[in-house]
This record gives C-alpha cells, structure tokens and sequence, in this order.
C-alpha cells in the first residue's frame, strides 16, 4: 500500500492513494483508493477552485456509493463517476446565482465623473474626420460594420465581396485609425 501524498491543500486531500489501476474492485473503499487521484484531476478540470473539486467528487462518490450495488459492470465505474462528476458540476452551476458574484474590484468604480458632452461631441467629429480620410471601399466597409452595425457577413453580402476582404479592409482601415494624428491625443 502507498502512504498518502503529503501537504493537502484541502481538508481531505490526503484520503487518495496510488493504486494500480486495472485490478479489480471488491470493494467501494478499494475502488475510491485506487482511482481517487485521476477522478480528483478530472474533478479539477471541471472547477477553478481544488477544495471545489474535492467537494465535487465527494458528491459524486456518494451518488457512486448509493448506487453500487445496482452497477453490474465495475469496469465501467469511472464513467459512471466522471457522468456523476458532470451532472453534479451542471446542476451546481444551473443553482448558482446570477447576481452574485466574486471579483477584486467593483466593475464600475462609484463617483465617475460624466463625461462632458462638448468633450464626447469633439472626439465624434475627430473619430468622424479621420474616418472619412479613409480610401472609400474601406470607408463604406467600416461605415457598415461600425456605424450601422452590420456583421462582417452582411457587409460582405452588401458591397458584393468576399467576408475575408472585409476583414482584411476593416483590419487595415482600424488601423490607418490608430495611426491618425488628429486621434492621437484621445487615447
């Protein structure tokens, strides 16, 4: 038997031990020995968080242990767990509030300052110059995809060309843009 990993990172952690795993399982205990550290990564590549993952395949074992003595095929019993490890991640997910969420800062900081309208109207008019320097395929193209809002499909299918030349106009157009003087100071 092979002792434990050392250093959990989670409560728990150390309950797995490395078996070999194409023996046959008598048990659920020998079972959850041998295949706990490759259902833990698979736990791990469902969540962010590892105790997250832990708990997860706590969970999911538990569905396992329940229904161990309906399962006739014990070579099948890593699927089995890894469907459990899957509709236990989609029902925690489907659970989850919307409207609570962890971040590091608040995504819109309190107090912004409004922008001036006078401030908004000049970049308008410098954004509106420099693209009108634009050649006027590019021009028509960035008017259709920027302006009016259309898909790079839809500008295609209006100007008549293919949607990789408005991908590559609009790309060296935005461009041209970047490198306008008169925009310059915006940035």
């Amino acid at each position: 038997m092979t002792p434990p990993p050392s250093g959990p990172v989670c409560a728990g952690a150390s309950q797995y031990a490395t078996y070999p795993t194409n023996t046959a399982y008598p048990s659920f205990t020998s079972y959850v020995r041998a295949r706990g550290p490759v259902l833990l990564r698979t736990a791990r590549s469902l969540t962010a968080n590892p105790c997250d993952a832990e708990d997860l395949l706590q969970t999911a074992l538990a569905k396992t242990f329940v229904a161990w003595e309906r399962i006739e095929d014990h070579r099948a019993l890593d699927g089995y767990v890894r469907r459990a490890l899957l509709n236990t991640r989609t029902s925690q997910w489907r659970k989850r509030k919307v409207d609570e969420f962890a971040c590091d800062e608040l995504p819109e900081p309190a107090g912004l300052p409004e922008s001036d309208p006078a401030e908004r109207q000049v970049l308008h008019d410098a954004m509106w110059r420099a693209v009108m320097k634009l050649p006027d395929r590019q021009r028509a193209m960035v008017v259709l995809r920027y302006y009016e809002d259309l898909s790079e499909a839809q500008t295609a299918e209006v100007l008549g060309v293919s949607v990789g030349t408005v991908k590559s106009a609009v790309s060296r157009a935005l461009g041209k843009l970047r490198e306008d003087p008169e925009l310059t100071p915006v940035r």
